[in-house]
């Protein structure tokens, strides 16, 4: 399982500071993975490939990794993480690294996990809380559906990501 480092509370990158990082080309598009020297701390979608980055072991582990599981030989990622965010959308984040290989959790479902009603408003601010996650695939927002529709999914290439991330977990048809 992915490992969840506190955010990073270092001072501001020195002049010079070059961030390190990795690009993918995926089936639907190319993956942009940036790290620190500890952590990844970005996995974006992209619809152009990246700019290339100074190459990091980190970055390139990652790399390694997330190429694993597109090709289905990887359903747990064992990477350091560090991220910044409320502390409403971390808990979001950690209970999304808990939902397995292969299965779908409703936004509702996680809000009432949370300590919120399964309704509307609370199921909306699971959603934007995974529209703000900034590891998709490791941190696996994509596993998480509306009660009637998809939902959403954020980075250049939207639902598109989604199904496609859905899809592979499932191996032959649909998840959703």
């Amino acid at each position: 399982m992915a490992e969840l480092n506190a955010p990073s509370e270092s001072p501001a990158p020195e002049p010079g500071f070059i961030p390190t990082g990795a690009t993918l080309r995926a089936k639907i598009g190319w993956i942009d993975i940036r790290a620190d020297e500890k952590a990844v701390t970005q996995l974006y979608w992209r619809t152009i490939e990246p700019k290339v980055l100074a190459p990091s072991a980190l970055a390139e582990e990652a790399k390694r990794q997330v190429e694993a599981y597109l090709e289905g030989r990887l359903v747990k990622f064992d990477l350091p993480l560090s991220y910044e965010g409320s502390d409403y959308a971390r808990s979001i984040w950690e209970a999304l690294l808990r939902i397995p290989y292969g299965e779908t959790r409703r936004y509702g479902h996680l809000s009432a996990l949370l300590g919120g009603e399964s309704g509307g408003s609370d199921a909306r601010a699971v959603g934007t809380a995974c529209g703000q996650n900034p590891i998709a695939i490791i941190i696996p927002c994509h596993r998480v559906v509306g009660a009637t529709a998809l939902g959403g999914y954020s980075g250049d290439l939207g639902l598109t990501a989604k199904r496609f991330l859905l899809d592979l977990e499932k191996g032959q048809g649909r998840l959703f």
